[in-house]
């Protein structure tokens, strides 16, 4: 198995989040084109739920078994590798048991009670059967992270955006005539089969790599995992804190806007209607280029643990800078080009231009968004989980008060929810960085930040040109794609020519390497 550089292992989960995204993105629009907004919105009102009992499976695992591991790695510890994964198969799936027979459960009271719409019952029995595949995937991830091999994990994720994509159309067609609540449903049993073959090839890769039997003497290691599990719970359960923060806030936020906006006056389905746009139509947009800030974040864990290990402090320091630089550049073109091209995007792709106002009033704020997840795995990494948990409380508090404020005033409404939830985006990413600073001496290469912002400003007066200039209604694909394509070579080629893009940073790009000495 080959371990990657920090950079290298960061550009293969970069190049497999593109193709995941885009996957997951085509996916997106097959279901809002078949199943409209409400049935968008039905589907998202149960997505919050599914994340929370994920969460609460998984238990912040993840990031604890790529540290542990990682740490392990560095001092050549096979058993106490083998230690981790059979100390962390377990506890999941004790968990996934009690999590999703609890989800059957409360499915009935949720969809009458808490979600006022009652159809939602039916994505959210659907969806209960994969969270323990999730969990046992989060796993054999964490392994594969720790180890710094980040192939299985990225072709995991194209090989489940593919075969959800297979599945999503026909599931979703064959169960609308039955009514809009079952093609939710169908969408939701497409992420069962996709997660489900992720897990087949990750268990296939583990079982080809792994240099241990990992069932030779498993209740023998079980038995004596007790330090190994205080170990994983001093990293997991500060970083579950912060992830079961921001997945209650995000579980609570749908049940809060439906009450909102029945206090201001709209009613149930609209609200339904409403919700789903957003969150399935203009969130979406913002995320597409989330899977950069994914990849730096994925990689930095293990990279930071191992310098830590190692006492290698400048090594640290370097990685962070590096980090921010490349989420800058990212937050910085997908700004750019949300927010200048929001109304001919969203009539592309979802033929929905007036919900182009979601875009605009949060794109400002989601450029906050790419620092937020490489600054909390810093402070994960680094043993500061703890810091990040309350960071993330704070933020979800005053999202959770900022939707009720804001969403229930008549004037406001949903565009009340998207200040809200952008609110608590930039208030969060602000603490992380704060706390980052404070407690672990993190020093900011200002003149790198200063040539990204320089870029960006610049290419923010060619896109409003471009937009003017090449957007053509009568062939709209042709000309928002040359469009978005010349800007983001042009933005690439300001930031190599102003050096917030080097020379090394190419290096470590596979298959460029060996042409850039």
């Amino acid at each position: 198995m080959s371990k990657q550089s920090f950079l290298r292992g960061t550009f293969i989960l970069i190049f497999a989040g593109f193709i995941t995204k885009l996957l997951g993105f085509i996916n997106k629009i097959v279901v809002a084109r078949i199943m409209g907004d409400e049935g968008v919105g039905l589907y998202m009102m149960a997505v919050p739920t599914f994340i929370l009992a994920v969460t609460l499976t998984r238990l912040g695992l993840p990031v604890a078994i790529s540290k542990l591991v990682a740490e392990a790695d560095a001092q050549h510890d096979r058993r106490k590798i083998k230690l981790v994964l059979v100390v962390s198969l377990s506890l999941t799936i004790v968990l996934s048991v009690i999590w999703t027979s609890g989800l059957f459960l409360i499915a009935p009271l949720l969809a009458k009670t808490f979600f006022t719409d009652e159809r939602t019952i039916y994505p959210l029995l659907a969806i209960a059967p994969v969270v323990p595949i999730v969990a046992i995937s989060s796993v054999l991830r964490g392994y594969f992270q720790g180890k710094q091999n980040m192939r299985p994990s990225a072709y995991s994720q194209v090989i489940e955006q593919v075969v959800r994509i297979a599945l999503v159309a026909f599931l979703t067609m064959w169960l609308l005539p039955y009514g809009v609540e079952f093609a939710a449903a169908g969408a939701m049993i497409s992420v069962i089969f996709g997660e489900l073959a992720s897990l087949i090839f990750l268990f296939s890769s583990f079982k080809m790599t792994k240099k241990f039997k990992l069932r030779a003497r498993f209740f023998h290691h079980l038995a004596d995992g007790k330090e190994t599990l205080r170990s994983l719970m001093s990293v997991s359960l500060p970083t579950t804190g912060s992830q079961l923060i921001g997945s209650i806030a995000y579980f609570f936020e749908p049940i809060i806007v439906a009450q909102s906006l029945a206090i201001a006056g709209v009613i149930p389905t609209l609200a339904t209607k409403q919700y789903g746009a957003l969150t399935g139509f203009a969130i979406p947009l913002l995320l597409l280029p989330s899977f950069v800030t994914y990849a730096i974040s994925t990689s930095l864990v293990p990279a930071i643990s191992e310098a830590a290990a190692q006492n290698h402090y400048r090594t640290i320091n370097h990685r962070l800078n590096q980090a921010i630089r490349f989420s800058f550049i990212a937050g910085g073109l997908s700004f750019i080009i949300t927010y200048v091209f929001a109304f001919p995007l969203m009539d592309l792709i979802y033929q929905a231009p007036q919900f182009a106002i979601y875009v605009q009033i949060m794109a400002p704020f989601f450029f906050f968004h790419y620092f937020q997840g490489p600054l909390a795995a810093s402070l994960q990494a680094l043993g500061f989980a703890k810091a990040a948990m309350i960071n993330s409380l704070i933020g979800a508090i005053i999202k959770i008060v900022a939707i009720f404020v804001l969403a229930s005033n008549p004037s406001l409404g949903i565009k009340g929810v998207a200040l809200a939830i952008s609110i608590g985006i930039v208030l969060v990413t602000l603490l992380h960085l704060a706390t980052l600073i404070k407690i672990a001496s993190f020093k900011i290469q200002r003149i790198d930040l200063l040539k990204c912002f320089a870029a960006t400003i610049l290419c923010w007066f060619i896109a409003e040109a471009l937009n003017i200039g090449l957007i053509d209604k009568s062939k709209l694909f042709q000309t928002v794609s040359l469009t978005i394509l010349t800007l983001t070579i042009i933005f690439i080629a300001v930031c190599i020519l102003i050096g917030a893009i080097k020379k090394d940073d190419f290096k470590s790009i596979p298959f460029l390497n060996k042409l850039i000495k």
